[in-house]
C-alpha cells in the first residue's frame, strides 16, 4: 500500500493512499458466501440460494461496507505507522487517476499539536485561604434554627413585625388594568426573609389583622417577568393572618434533632465546624484549581485542532438543550442556539485539556489508585453509611473516571502550585460561600 502525507496548514494534514482491487474483491467475495449460508429469500431454501442471486442482491451494500472497512483500517494504520496522532475523524474521498488494478483515496484530517509548556517557575497564581470562624458557625446555626422554626397566631391587634409569616390577599394594576400573577389570596411569606420585593415587605410591615395599604412598586428592569419588568404597579395588600415565629433553643434536644450523635451543644458546633470546613475545603481547593489551570494556559504555547473544538462545541450545545429541556422549554431541540456561543468555552476546554495532558505525560502525574481510593474515602465520609458509598462509586466504571479525573486535576494543581511564585490572600468567609461553584 502506497502512503504519502502532506502538511497543508497548521494542523491540517493529506494522505494519500492506495488500496489494490483485488483485496476489496476477495473480501467482498469472502462475505458473501458468508452471507449465502445463512441468507433467507423467497423460493429458496435458507442457505441454497445461489450465489449469483445473492451477489445481484446484497453485492453493491457489501462491497460498500468493504470499501469503508478497508480504507479506514489502511488510513488507521498508515497514520500509526508515521506516528500520527489524529484528531478527530478523517473526510476521505476517491480520488481519480489511480494506477490500474488499484484504488487510490485523499484522506485530509487533523493531528493533535505539540505543546509548548514555559518556565512554570515564572508563573504567577494567588491562592486563596479562608478560616471557620466562630461568627460562621453561629450564622449555619441560626440558618438551621430557622429551617426549624414554629409560629403561633399573634393577637389580632398585633403589628406584623420582621420575621413574622403574614397570609395576605394582593392585587397589582398596571395603569388601571390587571397583570398576569399580580393577583393572589392567603399567600403566605415571612417578613424579612426575601421572598417578596422591598416595597412589598415594607408595604406590609406595621399594618394589623384586617388592615389594608395600597402602594406603588417598581418592578427592576432584570426582573423574572418580562410582561412587568422596569414597570411601575399599583398594589393593595390585606393582612389576613400574622403568626409569630418561634426558634428552637440551641440544646441537646436541636442537636438530636439534626441527627448529631453527640447530642449536645458541644456535640452540635462540632459537626457544623466539620462540615463547614469540608465545604470551605472544596471551594478553596475549586477557586485555587482555576487559577492554576488559567496561570498554567498563560504559559503553554499550541495550535488548536478544529476538529476538537467543533466536538467540544457540539457538547456544550448538546448540554444547553438538556438544559432547557429540563427547565420545561417546548421543543428545546429546536431552539436557534449559534454554534459560536460556544466556541470561547469550547477552545478554553480544548486547550486546557491538551496543556493538562503534556503536563502529566511529561511528569508522570496520572492519578494513582491509592488517590482514587482516597478521595472516595473521603467523599463517603459525609455520608451516613460511608461503606455503602464507597462500594457504588467502585461498582460503576464511569464514576470511577470521574473521581479519576478529579484527582488528576488536584495533582496537576499541587504541581504548579510547587514551582509557580504564589501569594497567599486571605478572604472572608462569606465571600468564599456566596461564589458560584457552577
Amino acid at each position: 500500500m502506497a502512503v504519502a502525507v502532506e502538511t497543508l496548514e497548521k494542523l491540517e494534514r493529506k494522505m494519500t493512499l492506495s488500496l489494490p482491487l483485488d483485496t476489496i474483491q476477495s473480501e467482498v467475495n469472502a462475505r458473501l458466501k458468508k452471507m449465502a449460508r445463512t441468507v433467507k429469500m423467497d423460493g429458496f431454501r435458507p442457505g441454497k440460494v445461489p450465489m449469483s442471486v445473492v451477489t445481484q442482491r446484497y453485492g453493491y451494500s457489501v462491497q460498500y461496507e468493504v470499501m469503508n472497512d478497508k480504507v479506514g483500517e489502511a488510513f488507521f494504520n498508515a497514520a500509526n505507522d508515521a506516528q500520527l496522532r489524529v484528531a478527530g475523524q478523517p473526510k476521505i474521498n476517491e480520488k481519480d487517476g489511480a494506477p490500474e488494478g488499484e484504488l487510490a483515496f485523499e484522506a485530509v484530517f487533523e493531528v493533535y499539536p505539540d505543546v509548548k509548556i514555559g518556565d512554570l517557575t515564572t508563573a504567577e497564581v494567588e491562592k486563596v485561604t479562608t478560616e471557620v470562624s466562630e461568627p460562621a458557625i453561629e450564622k449555619t446555626l441560626d440558618i438551621l434554627r430557622k429551617q426549624r422554626r414554629t409560629f403561633s397566631q399573634r393577637p389580632h391587634d398585633a403589628q406584623a413585625v420582621a420575621g413574622d409569616r403574614v397570609t395576605v390577599d394582593f392585587e397589582g394594576k398596571i395603569d388601571g388594568e390587571p397583570f398576569e400573577g399580580g393577583k393572589a389570596q392567603d399567600f403566605q411569606f415571612i417578613l424579612g426573609d426575601g421572598q417578596m420585593l422591598k416595597e412589598f415587605e415594607e408595604a406590609t410591615l406595621g399594618l394589623k389583622t384586617g388592615e389594608s395599604k395600597t402602594f406603588p412598586l417598581a418592578f427592576p428592569a432584570d426582573y423574572h417577568g418580562k410582561d412587568v419588568a422596569g414597570k411601575t404597579a399599583d398594589f393593595m395588600v390585606t393582612v389576613k393572618k400574622i403568626e409569630a415565629a418561634h426558634l428552637p433553643e440551641v440544646d441537646g434536644a436541636l442537636a438530636k434533632s439534626l441527627g448529631i450523635e453527640d447530642a449536645s451543644v458541644e456535640g452540635l458546633r462540632a459537626d457544623i465546624k466539620k462540615n463547614l470546613e469540608r465545604e470551605v475545603k472544596y471551594r478553596l481547593l475549586a477557586r485555587n484549581k482555576t487559577a492554576v489551570m488559567d496561570a498554567l494556559v498563560a504559559k503553554a504555547e499550541l495550535d488548536l485542532p478544529n476538529a476538537s473544538v467543533q466536538a467540544e462545541m457540539a457538547r456544550l450545545l448538546e448540554g444547553a438543550r438538556a438544559d432547557l429541556k429540563q427547565r420545561g422549554i417546548k421543543d428545546a431541540d429546536k431552539v436557534t442556539i449559534p454554534d459560536d456561543v460556544f466556541r470561547p468555552q469550547a477552545e478554553r476546554r480544548v486547550r486546557l485539556g491538551l496543556v493538562v495532558a503534556e503536563l502529566v505525560r511529561a511528569n508522570g502525574l496520572q492519578a494513582k489508585m491509592e488517590q482514587i481510593k482516597a478521595h472516595v474515602d473521603e467523599l463517603a465520609a459525609s455520608y451516613e453509611k460511608p461503606a455503602e458509598v464507597s462500594r457504588w462509586y467502585f461498582s460503576d466504571n464511569k464514576r470511577l473516571a470521574e473521581v479519576e479525573a478529579i484527582v488528576l486535576e488536584n495533582n496537576v494543581t499541587d504541581f504548579v502550585l510547587s514551582k509557580a511564585q504564589v501569594t497567599e490572600k486571605v478572604v472572608g468567609f462569606d465571600e468564599l460561600m456566596a461564589q458560584n461553584q457552577a
